[in-house]
């Protein structure tokens, strides 16, 4: 009988744990329509020059026609 007690004991404390751990505010992050406000892209400036086009039209090229 003291062995399930015990028993009881360690998984009522285990599951309070785990509880827990999951226990945080939840607060939706609401975002204006339209508008980026994260850092800028690295990879725009890359995508603008005419050579980075032409490689990724020959990439998707070469990707779709086995299709």
């Amino acid at each position: 009988m003291k062995t399930s007690t015990v028993k009881l004991t360690v998984c009522v404390a285990a599951t309070l744990v785990a509880l827990a751990g999951c226990y945080g505010p939840v607060f939706p992050t609401v975002y204006e329509p339209g508008e980026y406000k994260g850092a800028s892209d690295p990879l725009l400036k890359t995508h603008a020059t005419a050579e980075s086009k032409q490689a990724l039209q020959q990439r998707f090229t070469t990707s779709q026609t086995d299709r």
